[in-house]
């Protein structure tokens, strides 16, 4: 079964896109930097098997990613630009407070976070690949990227930003909306944090602290779990472990 591909327009006019796979009670899951929904969430079988139990799963495909658009002018990123996308996405959608799930890996939850510190009310929320210190330390994380942005067309293999641009070429990363997009990230704040009152799956690699301390984060949130799958950073989010977390977290409702 193939995700449907829908797009809509943002409050400042961008085609924002995302897919959609199966029926029932809503999901949105928010991929990570640089990649994209059908890397993260089809490619390798997540999100057909949150839609074989009974899940609509609705996967945004982020401002300067995929196939939504990616202008080159600094004014279509504003601060919190893609938490402001995310709630317009939620009211296009209709989607009702406390009837929907709401998450992410990497970037996808940090937007979670924002999000969720900014209003938004999900019955459940889940928080992949992130790890205490990265959230409130935001600004610093975004340096390495922008390093790489800097770095793509010299660093040789050993470079520790070499894996960063591999995957950079692979997903055919737009340079200009990539810097553009990076320049606005900004740390979490501690009351977003404390917004975190529903339950929530922290879902992180056992060797990947790219983000910091997934155990830090969850004893942070007011009610959260830790769930610890196999991998690194890249490679957590491939594995059906990954997946299956999330769909069972879902279920315990």
């Amino acid at each position: 079964m193939e995700p449907s591909v829908h797009h809509w327009n943002s409050s400042d006019g961008q085609s924002l896109a995302y897919r959609s796979l199966g029926e029932g009670m809503p999901v949105v899951l928010l991929h990570g930097l640089f990649s994209d929904s059908n890397v993260n969430w089809v490619k390798f079988g997540h999100a057909a098997l949150l839609a074989s139990r009974g899940r609509q799963v609705i996967m945004p495909d982020l401002r300067a990613h995929g196939l939504s658009a990616k202008p080159h002018d600094p004014a279509n990123y504003p601060h919190g630009i893609l938490a402001r996308d995310l709630r317009e996405l939620i009211a296009h959608l209709s989607l009702v407070d406390g009837a929907y799930d709401l998450g992410g890996f990497s970037l996808g939850a940090r937007t979670t976070v924002q999000g969720i510190g900014e209003g938004l009310k999900p019955r459940r929320a889940i928080l992949g690949g992130s790890g205490l210190e990265g959230l409130m330390g935001w600004i610093h994380r975004k340096d390495f990227f922008v390093d790489a942005l800097r770095l793509f067309d010299s660093a040789t293999r050993g470079d520790p930003h070499w894996l960063s641009i591999q995957f950079m070429k692979t997903m055919k990363v737009d340079r200009i909306a990539a810097a553009d997009l990076l320049a606005v990230f900004e740390n979490a704040q501690e009351e977003w944090l404390d917004a975190f009152t529903m339950p929530t799956a922290v879902v992180c690699g056992t060797e990947d602290e790219d983000n910091g301390s997934a155990v830090k984060l969850a004893e942070r949130l007011p009610n959260a779990t830790y769930f610890a799958v196999p991998g690194t950073h890249m490679s957590s989010v491939t594995k059906p472990e990954f997946g299956q977390a999330i769909a069972d977290f879902l279920d315990a409702a």
